[in-house]
């Protein structure tokens, strides 16, 4: 039987002292390619929106020839790989633990690879999250994590090719495989998210299908750190159902570290994978910005996204460069490259700065306040006891 155990840091302050180690799980860096196609839902489902969006692909198409593609478009995170590293260990070590951290952007590999080039770094597990086409209008995101170094080239591109021609026969064929792979840990991230907007009865449906079939070949589901304690209370009730363990997954694309992590005595990431893969025992523990309201940790990820960061590396500092869309020949380029004279338009400029007041200062506290919710707050994903 799985055991899982789920603590509270501001409930219990000592939660990590009988621990050895924190592992971070599901984190993004400015390699992770986030799509902007859900610009183009909020069109459809907010009139307020849709005028200002057909302002902005007005201008876009006359003043620069470029019409507007939300589905070839993507925003990446703010923070490189070893800016992502030193926040979620620093997090980490804060609590007296050595730390083990494994990030793993949209699809790709490349920033573990940067960071096993340097010295500090270098034992960074290989992990990706990873899309996975299933029953032709749904999609899942799986935590690959600890891919084989001589292999994980190998392994990423047969995965993108997948999930380029998508197949659910093949799915499980590659499941099966990756379950062979003794110190490889695949985990089923936020499963009751609606990420693709089918319907959340449609969504559990596949879910479930998804989980008979493969779930065999799956070693734990997430407790996602940027969901809400209503859909992870249901996870903890799916992995209940299908005898599954949990895990903690922060997906963290900002700059504040993951909301949750993992606890255990293992000093390396094999070790870890064999705590869960084959004792099937895995300890969380929930960070205190987890019982912050949902919808202000939201927003305030959304101010990381468009915020500038004076100090960061070239590239990563100002909103529109790390906003990349087709120009006129269909290249890809940040839109700090696209805009006439190099400078966003005035219409654009005033949205942002009034989502950035709500940000701030006494408007900021005040949603904060108006989105609390007491009940958020108590122990129903598990209390401290194991299950």
């Amino acid at each position: 039987m799985p055991t899982s155990t789920i603590s509270y840091l501001w409930r219990d302050p000592g939660a990590a002292d009988n621990f050895k180690t924190g592992v971070s799980l599901h984190s993004h860096t400015n390699q992770s390619q986030e799509t902007l196609d859900f610009v183009a839902s909020w069109g459809a489902q907010y009139k307020l929106v849709r005028p200002l969006l057909n302002q902005l692909e007005h201008r876009s198409n006359k003043n620069q020839g470029i019409a507007v593609n939300w589905n070839a478009s993507y925003w990446t995170p703010p923070l490189t790989p070893k800016l992502a590293f030193d926040l979620e260990s620093g997090q980490i070590q804060k609590l007296g633990l050595g730390a083990l951290v494994s990030i793993s952007d949209h699809d790709n590999i490349q920033a573990p690879l940067k960071l096993r080039s340097v010295p500090s770094t270098r034992h960074i597990p290989v992990s990706v999250e990873w899309t996975a086409p299933y029953g032709g209008e749904q999609a899942f995101h799986l935590g690959v994590h600890n891919l084989p170094s001589a292999r994980a080239t190998q392994w990423i591109e047969t995965l993108n090719e997948f999930t380029a021609h998508p197949d659910d026969g093949r799915l499980t064929e590659i499941l099966v495989a990756l379950n062979e792979e003794r110190n490889v840990m695949v985990i089923f991230n936020h499963p009751l998210w609606d990420l693709y907007r089918v319907g959340q009865g449609k969504h559990e449906f596949l879910v479930n299908e998804f989980m008979q079939k493969n779930g065999g070949f799956l070693h734990a589901l997430e407790l996602n750190g940027l969901r809400d304690w209503e859909e992870n209370r249901a996870v903890r009730r799916l992995a209940e159902r299908w005898n599954m363990m949990l895990i903690s997954g922060g997906d963290r694309h900002g700059v504040e570290p993951n909301a949750n992590i993992n606890l255990t005595d293992a000093t390396s990431f094999n070790e870890f994978v064999h705590q869960v893969r084959k004792e099937r025992r895995s300890n969380l523990l929930f960070m205190p910005q987890y019982k912050e309201p949902w919808k202000h940790r939201i927003l305030q990820s959304t101010m990381d996204a468009i915020r500038d960061y004076p100090d960061f590396p070239q590239g990563s500092r100002t909103w529109d460069e790390r906003v990349y869309h087709p120009d006129a020949q269909g290249v890809i380029r940040p839109l700090s490259e696209l805009w006439p004279g190099g400078r966003a338009p005035r219409t654009l400029q005033a949205v942002l700065s009034m989502v950035r007041m709500m940000g701030k200062g006494p408007f900021s506290s005040s949603l904060r306040y108006a989105w609390s919710d007491s009940s958020q707050v108590r122990l129903e994903l598990g209390e401290q006891e194991a299950y």
